[in-house]
């Protein structure tokens, strides 16, 4: 093999739509930032990475093609990507989500590259994911609940679909801070983005329930999106406005997951719930819906708290629980913050990904279908 050949084969495109203040956009930046420890160069480029610090954008050496996902200009764009890199065309490329699917097979078929497509979350009852057949080699499903739900709705070979959940990065455990420290009002919070399918409603009632007992705390909602102004209403209409505060337009969650004492997921679906992981690593006691990939990290009154979705009033009583029991509150932080070290840390996802990558390569370079 050629030097150049060589170089090429330990390229991966990392292909990205818009950066936002999600899970999922956390992870590709992770995995960026780790790959060089495979042996692998990270190829970043996205739609938009305005969320992106300008140090971390440098040193990733992110690239932007703004136009990829417009009719009007979208094919220019991923023509230009595609010349950017056609003297030594990265080995694989990677759809860091389903939405970039249709670029990601166009670029698979220009280069003659496998594609590897990270799926997140469900498909909604009608939507397709169409993974180009002749290139599309792994589908990186983020749960078992996600992968089986794929199996069920899209026709894929079943030995396609692997499970590969994100990763998070556990801080040291001597910066981690006391929960439901006596010292201070208890903050109970929630982050991530502000869309109806996080069913932040559900937290705010639960919020209305639990201050009616006259207990003395406040509740945090960390995260943008379309839902903001429904919920700042809706807070107001509750009579908690004042005691509910929102953090929109934050680089990243770390500074509202630090100031949180007991952290709530009251989402109606849920892929896996990386923000949740990265609570858990800080040691907080989580209560989450009983959704989606919530089982793959939740075991209930072990390392977290499990309630039905769309419930208000169990999702108060469970906050209760906690708030009366901070030694409870603690046990259960602590253990969740060791499951997510022994199984969500940023490290086995990095290796996860890298053994998928591996195996593409390794498939396409032979000639294996």
């Amino acid at each position: 093999m050629s030097d150049a050949a060589a170089e090429s084969s330990r390229r991966v495109l990392l292909l990205s739509g818009v950066f936002e203040v999600r899970g999922s956009s956390a992870s590709t930046l992770r995995l960026a930032e780790r790959l060089p420890e495979y042996g692998f160069e990270p190829l970043l480029v996205c739609r938009n990475a305005d969320r992106v610090s300008r140090e971390r954008f440098h040193r990733l050496a992110i690239r932007e093609y703004r136009g990829l996902a417009t009719r009007v200009v979208g094919l220019l764009a991923r023509r230009l990507l595609a010349q950017d890199f056609q003297d030594e065309p990265p080995a694989l490329i990677h759809a860091q989500s389903r939405f970039e699917v249709a670029v990601g097979n166009w670029l698979a078929r220009f280069w003659d590259r496998p594609l590897v497509v990270s799926v997140h979350g469900f498909l909604h009852p009608r939507e397709r994911l169409t993974v180009d057949r002749r290139h599309g080699s792994r589908v990186m499903a983020v749960s078992p609940a996600v992968r089986d739900g794929l199996l069920e709705q899209v026709n894929l070979p079943e030995g396609k679909v692997v499970v590969v959940p994100g990763g998070v990065d556990p801080p040291q455990v001597a910066r981690l801070v006391s929960v439901l420290d006596p010292d201070h009002v208890p903050v109970i919070g929630t982050a991530g983005p502000l869309e109806v399918i996080k069913g932040l409603p559900f937290f705010l009632g639960a919020a209305q329930k639990v201050l009616a007992t006259g207990r003395d705390v406040e509740f945090l909602v960390a995260g943008a999106g379309p839902e903001e102004i429904n919920l700042r209403r809706l807070a107001v209409e509750l009579g908690i406005g004042e005691r509910v505060t929102f953090l929109p337009n934050r680089p990243d969650f770390s500074d509202a997951l630090a100031a949180i004492d007991i952290f709530c997921l009251p989402s109606l679906q849920q892929g896996l719930g990386t923000i949740m992981l990265e609570a858990m690593s800080l040691g907080r006691p989580v209560i989450a819906s009983a959704v989606g990939g919530v089982y793959s990290v939740v075991r209930d009154t072990e390392t977290g708290l499990v309630v039905p979705p769309r419930d208000s009033g169990a999702l108060a009583v469970r906050i209760l629980e906690l708030l009366d029991d901070p030694a409870r509150s603690r046990a259960i932080g602590e253990a969740g913050r060791q499951a997510v070290e022994k199984e969500f840390g940023i490290t086995q996802m990095v290796e996860r990904s890298v053994a998928v990558y591996r195996e593409v390569i390794e498939e396409s370079t032979s000639g294996a279908v």
